[in-house]
Order: structure tokens, then sequence, then C-alpha cells
């Protein structure tokens, strides 16, 4: 490939963030490129200095945000909480019901490729960069890096949802040629994965970008340090996906307790960071379900807005209570392209409303019992919410809708955010590869009270022996210790767990629980805590994988239709049973 096309002037010392990530950068042909020649640059033109290797890098960024709606509706309406409206049209029908077609866009994988090449370009030049000595090694590393790991999620998306695909690494002049099983032949989704771990393990540079870097800069009072792609928690993910269980919580870890996000551990943001925290019952500050206080039994208490408790972390600015919790964002801007997809595809004002909760998504939510006897998870009801009779996912909508009225702010202001991992999800990933190595007791802990309420002895004062596993080998030994006599403020003394932020009763005694038992807790506090974030449909065939065992799948997918009335439900489910879980790969 001879050629890259940026929607940009030439290089500028500081680039804005933002506007490069809105713009669209593609490799292009020749016969494009000509149509063009003032805004289309050869390789020596592009690739001059760090500066220009920073735009290479955020224009792809620009170009993967482009995926977020083909992303969340694979991975959720596919699977069992997400269901079609009357609004929807025979695409989205097609995904609900696994029977994606030939021409179907949002089973078409040419996207996915598309930006593939992209970073197979990058990736080539940012090596010749190096060579020519235009960019010093720590400044190739970090974005050689970054763009390796964007390359690795891509095919590890593409392995959930094709099963079998072509790995494709060389920069190629036409993407078509990728349909070319004779130069490019499928590679099993087992295999895929062997060499995506062995490509991105080798990767030389782990940690988020430095804050030193050209890329780390501010854009309207936002920072740019969570637009990029975090890189252990890849490497988890895909250590999970192989069933490298340790090799997997040990890259959670290190993510959790945030190396080169912030402060040393002497400071106050390390007890919060990434370790879903227990609530502010005073101030009510936090990202936690809660309650007025000493109002906690009045229903009508609840904490539910834009600043504070749980709902708060898909609306609240970024501040240092957002960063506690979220981990990779993309944001949307009215003032730049691509528009945010999912204000069309989830709003019944100003949108499409093509999409709803599944009523088995609801009545999850309903089963539940909050700790103060209230029969109901209060994150329903703030993921979802009743909007003009109908069922309304709110979870990419504060950012659009108003806060009283549930109106748009402004029908043209259309900014919202794509939220890509979060410390929740990190946490429950965690708690799967624990439960599978053997550490049940401690994957309880994480989905339900904490470290420090599991390990603890009711009664007790001294807490020296108690509240930590440190007799665990890595990457199990945690401390949570929290006691006065004597005086303990351990590294892990804040974690509340994922129910125990919740506010919901606790799963049954881990000494009832079996591995499976245990592993589908798990997966079921998945659907509480992550719905509609692209978790899902993975979640679920990781585990129908894992236990060669379809009816994990099928039978979630067949209760979904079968409870919205779907006449497809039982040809669903004997085709998951059948075991064909994957899109055809055509374009």
């Amino acid at each position: 490939m001879k050629f890259m096309k940026f929607i940009l002037k030439k290089s500028v010392k500081k680039i804005s963030a933002l506007v490069i990530l809105c713009c669209v950068f593609s490799v292009s042909c020749n016969k494009i490129l000509n149509k063009d020649p003032e805004t289309s640059l050869d390789g020596k033109q592009v690739y001059r200095n760090v500066f220009d290797a920073d735009a290479a890098v955020l224009g792809v960024y620009g170009k993967f945000v482009k995926l977020a709606k083909q992303y969340v509706v694979l991975n959720e309406l596919r699977a069992d909480l997400m269901e079609v409206t009357d609004n929807a049209d025979k695409d989205l029908r097609e995904v609900n019901t696994h029977s994606t077609t030939q021409t179907n866009p949002y089973a078409d994988p040419k996207a996915f490729y598309s930006l593939i090449n992209d970073c197979n370009d990058v990736l080539k030049n940012f090596n010749i960069m190096l060579k020519d000595n235009k960019f010093k090694l720590s400044e190739y590393q970090q974005r050689y890096s970054d763009i390796g790991c964007i390359r690795s999620w891509l095919y590890l998306q593409l392995g959930i949802q094709y099963g079998t695909v072509p790995y494709v690494t060389d920069a190629l002049e036409n993407i078509n040629a990728v349909r070319d099983t004779s130069n490019y032949p499928l590679l099993p989704f087992k295999q895929l994965l062997d060499s995506l771990i062995t490509f991105t393990t080798a990767l030389p540079y782990q940690l988020p970008y430095a804050p030193s870097s050209s890329l780390i800069t501010t854009v309207d009072n936002t920072t740019t340090n969570s637009f990029f792609i975090e890189k252990n928690g890849l490497l988890g993910d895909l250590n999970l996906w192989r069933g490298n269980y340790t090799t997997a919580a040990t890259y959670y870890r290190a993510l959790m307790e945030g190396s080169g996000y912030f402060l040393p551990p002497a400071t106050d943001r390390f007890y919060n960071n990434f370790k879903v925290k227990y609530a502010e019952v005073a101030t009510n500050s936090d990202l936690s379900v809660g309650y007025i206080r000493y109002k906690e039994n009045d229903i009508n208490s609840i904490v539910d807005n834009n600043s504070q408790g749980w709902r708060s972390m898909f609306a609240r600015g970024k501040d240092d209570l957002w960063n506690t919790e979220m981990i990779w964002v993309l944001p949307f801007s009215s003032n730049f392209s691509p528009v945010d997809p999912f204000i069309e595809l989830f709003s019944n004002n100003g949108g499409k409303y093509l999409v709803k909760p599944s009523k088995q998504a609801m009545d999850n939510w309903n089963s539940q019992v909050q700790t103060n006897k209230f029969p109901y998870d209060a994150r329903g009801g703030m993921t979802w919410r009743t909007i003009n009779g109908q069922p309304v996912i709110m979870k990419y909508l504060y950012n659009y809708l108003s806060e009283g009225t549930l109106l748009p702010i402004s029908i043209l202001q259309k900014n919202g955010q794509w939220f890509l991992n979060r410390a929740a999800a990190v946490h429950l990933h965690f708690a799967e590869a624990a439960n599978r190595d053997g550490w049940k007791k401690l994957a309880y802990a994480f989905v339900n009270k904490g470290i420090s309420n599991t390990f603890d002895t009711a009664g007790a004062t001294d807490v020296t022996n108690l509240e930590n596993t440190l007799s665990y080998p890595a990457p199990y030994n945690f401390d949570a210790r929290n006691g006065e006599v004597p005086r303990y403020r351990s590294d892990w003394y804040r974690n509340a767990g994922i129910r125990g932020r919740a506010a919901l009763v606790s799963t049954l005694a881990t000494d009832s629980l079996s591995t499976i038992d245990m592993e589908n807790s798990i997966i079921n506090e998945g659907a509480l805590e992550l719905a509609y974030e692209g978790y899902r449909w993975s979640d679920l065939l990781r585990i129908a994988l894992r236990r060669d065992d379809p009816s994990f799948i099928a039978d979630k997918v067949y209760n979904k239709l079968l409870k919205d009335g779907n006449p497809a439900a039982a040809t669903v489910r004997a085709k998951l049973m059948n075991r064909e879980y994957y899109l055809p790969f055509k374009w």
C-alpha cells in the first residue's frame, strides 16, 4: 500500500485529539486518491515525525468508532437481553433470530478487515519510521503497541462472531484479497486465539500512554487518556477465552491495581480506582446504588440522577469519580462525524427506537432482592426506563435526554459515549478466571460483598489474620484488612463487590456452590450489571464453548424469543443446539 488519505491539515505540533478522533481515516487505492490529490499524501509525506504518527494513531481510532453500532447490535441482539421493536427493519430482525443473509450489513466483516488493514499499514510504517530514526524508541513502542492491540481486539471480535476467519498481518493493496483463501486460509477460533496471544504478549509496551505523551491532551476540559485501548484488559480477555486462567487473572489484577494510571499507592486514589468501592452513605458521591441517608426504607428516596450513584457513571463528566470506574470510553460529539448511532438505535425521542430491553432482561432485574428487602434490582430501573409507554434502553442516552423530562436537551445535540471497558467488567472476568482456577470463594467475594466482608469473622475486632487472602498464591493474594486495633487500611479495604455496590443480597453461601454454580452466578451478574454494553453474546458463547454445552446459550436465547412472542423461538433454539453459533463469513 503506497498511499494514505487523512482528512486533516499537514502536521501540527499538538493535534486536537477529539478532532482527529472524529475524522475519517482510510487507506485508499490510487484510483480514489487521484480524485482528491490535495488531501492525498504518500507514506513519505505522512510518516515524517512523531506528530504524524499521532495522526495515524488517532485516525485509526476515528475509524474504529464507526464500528460502535455493529459491535453493540451483534453482541447484544444475538443474545438474551435485547429485543427488536416494531420499528426494526429486516436486518435487525435477522440478527435477532440468527437468520442473517449475505446482504445484512450487521453481519458484514468487511468494516473490521478494512480497519485491520489500516492497522497493518500503520504498523508497517511505524517500523520504517523507527529504522529511519524518525521517532524515539519509547515513542515507537507506545504507538506500535496501541495499534497492535487494536488489531488484536478486532480479531478477537471476528473470532467471536464468525468462528473461523483469515488472520492477515500484511498491508494489502486491495482489501478484497482477504477473501482469497489460497493466500489467507481460514483460521479456527482456537488457533486464532493462540496467534493473538503470541503477538499481543510480545508487544513492547503494556501500560497506558505516558502522561507526557503528545497523545495525552485536553479537549473541552476532557483528557484523552481513556480514549485508548487498555492492554492488560485485552490480554486478560484473550487468555480467559483460551482457558489460561492464572495468566488471565494476572493481567486483570494488573489492571485493577492500576499500574500506570494514577498516583502511587500511598494516595487515596489507589484505594478507589478500579476497586468497585463501597457507597458513601452520607453524600451519595459514589457509583453505587443508594438511598438518601436515614431514608433507606423509603422506596422514593433512591439516588437516581446524573451526578450521584450508580447511574451517574453513564452520565457524569469525566471527573475523578468517573475515572474510578471507566477504563476505555470513546466519545461522540455533535460537532464531528460520526454521529452517535445509539440515539437512533435506542431513543424514542429524536431516534428511531429500533431495539429495546427484552422481557427476559426485565425479569432478571425484577427477580433480585435488595438489602432493604425491596424486590427488584435498582440497576434495572437505571438501565432502562418507560418513556411514552415504551421500554427504552437508557445507558447511552443520559447525555442526550434531559435529566428531568427525558426529552432531548436539543434535538441536534447528539452527544454520547461508547463504553468499551470498565472496572465492573474486569472484576467479573477476574472472578470467572479465579473460579475456574480453583479459587471459588475469592470469585464469590468479587461478585457479592467484597473481599473484606467475605473473609471476615462476625464479631472479630482484630483483623490481622482476617479480611485477606494473603495465603493464596499470586495473583489471588489480596489484602483487604480494615481494622483499628491494630490499625489497618490495606490496598483493597474499600472493595464492596459487584452486588454489594448494587445494594443486593448475596447469592447462595459459598459452601453450597459448585464451580458451575459459581460460574452461572457470575454470568447472571453480568446480565444485571453490564447489559447493552457489548459483553453478553461473548460471555454466553465463552461458557457454552468451555462446557461444550450448547444448551447454555440456546435456552437463554430461546427464552428471550419465547417471552417476547417471537414465533422463531424453537427454530433458533434448534440451530444453536446444533452449535450454529457463528455468522456466515461473507461480504
